[in-house]
């Protein structure tokens, strides 16, 4: 940590920098005179990658919350440094909280400037004056851990079923359960809580004797844990008691969304795209029996039998189940949003083993709602660049980690940025051993794409990675972000990656939507790319809508790139290299329409090619053609229903409006409103 210190410490000069906080009662006269001091270590994914400093004190009638947090994740150093305001009545006067960089930023203040009144000014929009009325906390989704336990504080003397924040939503705090923790030796008892109005979904949170803060285990984009100095030892309780609560929530969703299971269903009538033909069937019925698909046929041709459930699609278009093959649900609240848009299998690219191995065993073998889940287990080298806990650092370790994994019933070994060349060597070697393929990033280290497949790599991820195989005399290091706008691409060059890829049967995972949403103009909102942005759960508003831009100039130079690098990923598709639709986490449904959309609309892929990116060819890729990816007589009823046909128009991906999978059939709308997102504005009309 003494390298995140030093940094924060330069770049902090004059700011007062050891901060903490007390406990305190619901008295006013609790908070005179007072001072206390503490830090909680960050982690992601389990991997410590900075610490947070907090201090509160009372001076005058007000009481101080100063809080630096400084991490170094994946060689990214950041700082942010915040200030939260209060009267000893514990009421929210002022806070501001800025990161620090070469330029310091605002990400939100807000200031109580009369009774009724407060400014809010939040980064990337103007200064605006906004009414309140009672009890109040001002609030973003990543609050520093010694501000948000005065949040806490406020909330139980407040005494109120939620508690109002700004500059949106509010929060309530549910007591789930006591959790008996060791620390130095000495046992201690503290209260599990879930925080719902912070993050998407629920954050768990455990609480002392005195109600202060002393870890949270939180996700969104990613699973980060919070966890106070002192409490370092107890991390596999606060790992296990996150888990415990997303499983709960799972189990709530299944039972509030979960309709009855029926030995045969029929859909009757419907549009039947044949991704392992050629155009749609027209007016056809699809008999299930016990999941699977027992008969397709014409509506008038197909006997339904007495007592089975009968659901009407006529006029709707039915499509295989999609896949996401780069996903990171880190949050049971991807399950109600991933079915809604008609996904129905995903594969996790990269998540913590003790929720992932959950998540996807709570559906699998406990029937809970969501899409069937694949592992890839994400595994990286040395260093402070290094991504989770699980690291591959000398021969022994990589062959531990392909034990484990393959003990957890993972398919793949996900390869990060940090592994070593002999360290990937010895994992491709073990994992293909045990009968697992090796998916990932191209390791620096490596710094070739060509070189990674010839090392034993199965797969790849990233558009700017698997592209780098055309630049024969560069590394994917020094090709810049604009690569494929500044380097001359030729057809020879074009078809010698393309004869190398298929040669070795590499599989590519390209993430094309990922790079369109990077090309958002500074002060554009997110619609202006994804359409159905609006619609996102508001907690999720500043990670994924409400994100910063880019220059005019760099936007426009990102676009030509991804225009050009779609057109190259379109001719390796159409020469035979499988090519699989993921997003990388942008968000569930709207992040794999996208990827589709890009396909079609900028790569040359015909509509039909475009949904085959997310529903056979992927199913092949990981060794399930013969289960489901298409909708065939023998497969299961992987099945998405969408009220307009895509093959004429690929935005109409998007009108998924039902789907069906493991023998259940759920209406999105449904789904959607689970998962906090809004209806969709076309089917309100």
């Amino acid at each position: 940590m003494k390298s995140i210190t030093s940094y924060t410490t330069s770049i902090c000069a004059g700011v007062f920098l050891s901060i903490s906080l007390v406990s305190c009662s619901t008295e006013s006269s609790k908070w005179d005179n007072f001072t206390d001091e503490g830090t909680f270590i960050v982690h992601r994914r389990q991997s410590p990658i900075g610490e947070e400093t907090y201090e509160a004190y009372t001076e005058n009638d007000t009481i101080y919350v100063k809080s630096l947090q400084g991490e170094n994740e994946r060689g990214r150093i950041s700082g942010v440094l915040s200030e939260l305001r209060l009267t000893k009545d514990l009421e929210p006067v002022y806070y501001s909280s800025k990161r620090i960089s070469k330029d310091t930023t605002n990400i939100l203040e807000v200031e109580k400037i009369g009774p009724d009144e407060i400014t809010v000014w939040e980064k990337h929009f103007d200064k605006v004056t906004q009414k309140v009325s009672g009890h109040f906390f001002p609030l973003h989704s990543n609050i520093p851990a010694g501000i948000e336990m005065m949040l806490y504080h406020c909330y139980f003397k407040y005494g109120q079923e939620s508690l109002p924040t700004f500059p949106r939503g509010e929060v309530t705090v549910a007591h789930r359960a006591k959790d008996t923790v060791t620390v130095g030796g000495e046992q201690r008892i503290l209260d599990r809580y879930v925080a719902t109005g912070i993050n998407w979904g629920g954050r768990t949170i455990w609480l002392d004797e005195s109600q202060n803060l002393v870890a949270l285990v939180k996700a969104n984009t990613q699973i980060r844990e919070m966890i106070k100095e002192e409490y370092e030892e107890a991390l596999p309780t606060f790992i296990q008691g996150n888990v415990e609560e997303q499983m709960a929530q799972l189990a709530e969703y299944t039972q509030n969304l979960k309709g009855p299971e029926y030995p045969v269903v029929a859909l009757v009538g419907g549009d039947v795209v044949d991704v392992a033909g050629d155009g749609v069937k027209k007016d056809m019925t699809i008999i299930v029996e016990e999941g699977k698909i027992v008969e397709i046929g014409k509506r008038e041709s197909v006997k339904v039998s007495k007592g089975a459930k009968v659901i009407d699609v006529k006029g709707k278009t039915l499509i295989p189940g999609l896949w996401d093959m780069h996903a990171h649900s880190n949050q049971v609240q991807w399950a109600p949003a991933y079915l809604a848009g008609g996904v129905t299998t995903i594969r996790d690219n990269g998540n913590e083993l003790e929720f992932a191995t959950s998540f996807r065993d709570a559906i699998a073998k406990d029937g809970a709602l969501g899409p069937d889940i694949l592992l890839a287990g994400m595994t990286d080298g040395p260093g402070i660049k290094g991504n989770g806990v699980i690291r591959a650092r000398s021969v022994e370790e990589a062959k531990e980690t392909v034990a484990l994994y393959h003990k957890n019933g993972y398919k793949q070994i996900k390869i990060y940025t940090s592994i070593e060349p002999e360290m990937l060597k010895v994992l491709t070697e073990e994992a293909h051993k045990v009968g697992m393929t090796v998916t990932g990033h191209v390791p620096a280290l490596v710094n070739d794409a060509r070189l990674a497949v010839e090392d034993g790599m199965d797969m790849l991820s990233h558009y700017n990675r698997i592209l780098a195989a055309l630049f024969t005399d560069k590394k994917v290091s020094d090709l810049g972000p604009y690569f494929m706008v500044d380097n001359e691409v030729t057809d020879e060059m074009v078809n010698n990656a393309i004869a190398f890829y298929l040669k070795h049967g590499t599989v590519l995972d390209v993430t094309l939507g990922l790079g369109v949403i990077r090309t958002l103009p500074k002060g554009e909102p997110m619609e202006t790319l994804e359409p159905d942005a609006y619609r996102m759960a508001y907690e999720l508003f500043e990670s994924k809508r409400f994100r910063a831009g880019t220059s005019e100039v760099r936007a426009k130079k990102l676009k030509q790139n991804i225009i050009k690098s779609a057109e190259v990923i379109g001719k390796f598709y159409k020469a035979g290299i499988p090519v699989v639709a993921g997003t990388d986490n942008f968000a569930p449904g709207f992040g794999l329409f996208l990827e589709i959309e890009t396909y079609n609309k900028y790569g040359g892929l015909t509509p039909l090619e475009a949904i085959r990116t997310a529903t056979i060819v992927p199913a092949k890729a990981m060794g399930m053609g013969d289960i489901t990816g298409s909708i065939e007589v023998g497969k299961e009823a992987d099945i998405a229903i969408l009220d307009k046909n895509p093959l004429e128009n690929i935005d109409n991906i998007r009108s998924v409006s039902a789907v069906m999978t493991n023998g259940n059939y759920y209406e999105s709308e449904g789904l959607w409103m689970a998962a906090d997102f809004k209806p969709n504005r076309d089917t309100q009309n």
